[in-house]
């Protein structure tokens, strides 16, 4: 979400330029900045990573759509708590770069416990091509949960979603049953909200925005835990944003903030935190072995 901060000067001067659905689709290519390219992983981060089709045919668009994703089963030696097999996780990564680029965020859920399945959104990666929306990435996240649940029978499931997958990760929690429990890091309340955080942000431009992502209006329906994560240094989503959705959120529930953390280095700084945020929250009771290595 690099190019955020250009959003909200550009979309008073679209609304009187263009009409309405120029205006969707320039918000949709700000918001998502779909992209074919990866960002800071290597071929070792790739390792051991499964290639994966998902195929289902789109109600939102009324075409079929291929995902791709990657597929990380858990190490034999941190498989499961307790003894049980390793529960699974849906990862749901943020704007701009393909799910190759979250490699190294994919290796360190699967370090955590994690079978871990991780997608790219229509318009990312190997994905059909297409102008991401709100509601085709919600329906995507929604297919490979379905998927998921296929693939792997009676296992449990979490969802986690970074940066902008925090607010897909949210929509799928609130309108699915069968999810263990919600993690997000780094994500927000509602667009409107980070809009309003930025230079021009006392700008009237709410009824602007076409692709609204109101987390904040979904988070109380999750039938689950949620833990939300922060750095406490990231300046593109403000803590604040994670700490209001954190509050409108019901019990069990848990905030996580990681200091010195940053919009991009949270995940990694904070995983002992994480580790110890997921015994506490989800009872994810690892061996006292495991928990001495970190």
């Amino acid at each position: 979400m690099k190019h955020w901060p250009l959003l909200s000067s550009v979309l008073l001067a679209f609304a009187m330029l263009a009409g309405c659905t120029t205006l969707d689709e320039q918000q949709r290519g700000w918001i998502f900045q779909p992209s074919d390219r990866s960002w800071g992983n290597s071929a070792e981060q790739l390792q051991d990573m499964k290639e994966v089709w998902i195929g289902f045919d789109s109600v939102t668009t009324g075409r079929p759509v291929k995902l791709h994703g990657l597929w990380l089963p858990a190490q034999k030696e941190r498989a499961g708590w307790n003894g049980a097999k390793a529960p699974l996780l849906l990862y749901l990564h943020g704007a701009r770069w393909n799910v190759e680029g979250s490699a190294p965020r994919i290796r360190r859920m699967q370090e955590l416990g994690f079978s871990v399945l991780a997608i790219d959104y229509r318009g990312f990666g190997k994905s059909s091509p297409d102008l991401p929306s709100e509601h085709m990435a919600y329906e995507d996240a929604r297919a490979a949960w379905d998927w998921l649940g296929a693939q792997q029978p009676g296992q449990p499931r979490y969802i986690f979603g970074h940066s902008l997958g925090g607010a897909v990760a949210i929509d799928l929690a609130s309108q699915v049953n069968d999810e263990a429990g919600t993690i997000v890091e780094g994500t927000f309340t509602s667009i409107a909200d980070v809009v309003a955080t930025m230079k021009w942000g006392w700008l009237p431009l709410r009824a602007l925005i076409t692709q609204p992502f109101e987390s904040i209006d979904k988070v109380a329906r999750l039938g689950s835990p949620l833990l939300v994560v922060h750095g406490a240094k990231d300046t593109f989503i403000l803590p604040a944003l994670g700490r209001k959705l954190y509050e409108a959120a019901q019990a069990p529930k848990s905030f996580l903030l990681v200091e010195g953390g940053s919009h991009f280095n949270t995940n990694s700084l904070g995983q002992a935190q994480y580790r110890l945020a997921l015994a506490d929250l989800f009872g994810t009771r690892q061996s006292p072995e495991l928990l001495a290595r970190h």
